[in-house]
């Protein structure tokens, strides 16, 4: 065994713990996107608005988690974990208990959208760039697990955020739960820290990519790896995200309605709960997969599967049960990118500058929100139906996957072929 390898397993409790506290982190600051539906129809009706108005509420939200990664990512890189993370916490909870009193839209822009945003994307880069830095021999998975309670972490909310709504009001679930998730998120901060030296691996485990060098985000946007990997989780993430924001109404198109019965259940709901549970865990699935098989394999395969399911919902979609169990096949190959990007983006430019690197990277969902939300959306008013749309969408993430063998794979081989002979 290496003496790289055996700093790396010296301290196994204390990576396993920061493992947890990014688990505890991500699942608090979930609550602001995967439960802002149910408080909708109450907003709607109390503050007297348009719906299309308010729901530019968690548009703006998108923007400002995602579309703020590189600067999320700069003061990420620059700021200890603890303290960062401490901040998007209080974000967090001071947008809820803050939205819980507005009476106008324009402050509901500001408290909840931009806030909620903010908050929600200092934890996540934050925590990703952290699993980064300690896990390299099982980024793939680390990356996974805490990318997975971001979308798991809503499922213990929601039911009894829907229950504080209908019995006390929706402004007084905002309050509660605004101190109870920024509380719980700070808390799980305050033990953070990046490993006291960097953790390095010699010679890496077959299937894994070795880093070849540390670039600084502007050596990486100018080469063409980054924008193969952000293109590529552009398209793929459109894909998922086309169904998030569209599948309520595609549903209605082919029959799928709340009298819609499955196994006893109403399909739609069960369908949201289903893809909620497979968007959570294809995160660390496929990236400890990618961690043994590599990015590059793993992407074509999840990614294909994906572009089948796509299909197949369009083909036989009408069929209540079929529609439960393909779309949740749809989340389960789209969620993996949060996963499997960030940890081809550390194997490809190292850990230096990890954290403003993948804040670069994540800009990618900001316009994968505009192509699968409303683009998608007219595409289908000016056509008239949804085929057009899933075939749009599943071409992508086949590209995507062809893309991963045939482009990425290759450019990453001389990439370290050149940084070899260079050495």
């Amino acid at each position: 065994m290496s003496q790289a390898r055996s700093l790396l397993l010296a301290p196994p409790k204390e990576r396993n713990f920061q493992l947890l506290l990014g688990v505890v982190a991500m699942m608090a600051i979930s609550s602001p996107q995967y439960v802002w539906t149910l408080f909708v129809a109450p907003m709607k009706a109390d503050l007297a608005i348009q719906l299309s108005a308010l729901q530019v509420t968690i548009a703006i939200f998108s923007i400002c988690q995602c579309g703020l990664g590189p600067i999320h990512g700069f003061f990420a890189s620059r700021i200890k974990p603890n303290l960062f993370v401490g901040v998007g916490g209080l974000f967090i909870g001071a947008s809820w208990i803050s939205s819980s009193f507005v009476s106008t839209l324009p402050v509901l822009y500001l408290t909840y959208g931009v806030m909620s945003g903010i908050g929600a994307g200092i934890v996540f880069v934050a925590v990703t760039d952290l699993m980064n830095k300690w896990f390299p021999d099982k980024r793939g998975f680390a990356v996974g697990m805490v990318a997975g309670s971001y979308g798991f972490g809503a499922i213990l909310t929601t039911f009894p955020i829907d229950a504080m709504i209908k019995a006390q009001g929706y402004r007084h679930a905002l309050l509660i739960y605004g101190l109870v998730l920024g509380v719980i998120c700070i808390l799980a901060a305050l033990g953070m820290k990046k490993p006291d030296q960097p953790i390095e691996l010699a010679p890496p485990e077959p299937g894994q990519a070795a880093v070849v060098q540390d670039l600084t985000p502007g050596q990486m946007l100018a080469t063409g790896d980054f924008w193969i990997l952000f293109l590529m989780m552009t398209m793929v993430g459109t894909g998922g995200l086309m169904v998030i924001s569209n599948m309520a109404v595609f549903a209605k198109d082919f029959g799928i309605g709340p009298k819609t019965m499955v196994f006893g259940m109403a399909a739609l709901p069960l369908a949201l709960t289903l893809d909620r549970i497979a968007n959570g865990a294809t995160r660390p699935v496929f990236g400890w997969i990618s961690d043994r098989l590599g990015r590059e394999n793993t992407m074509a395969v999840a990614f294909a599967m994906e572009a089948a399911a796509i299909m197949l919902l369009m083909l036989v979609g009408s069929n209540p049960i079929l529609f439960v169990i393909l779309s949740g096949i749809v989340f389960f190959g789209w969620g993996e990118i949060f996963s499997l990007f960030p940890s081809a983006q550390a194997d490809l430019f190292g850990l230096k500058h990890s954290a403003q690197n993948f804040g670069f990277l994540l800009a990618s969902i900001a316009v994968s929100s505009v192509l699968g939300g409303p683009l998608a959306a007219l595409l289908y008013e000016k056509i008239g139906s949804w085929p057009a749309v899933f075939m749009i969408v599943a071409g992508a993430d086949l590209t995507a996957a062809a893309m991963a063998l045939l482009v990425l794979k290759p450019m990453r081989t001389a990439r370290a072929l050149a940084a070899g002979s260079a050495a």
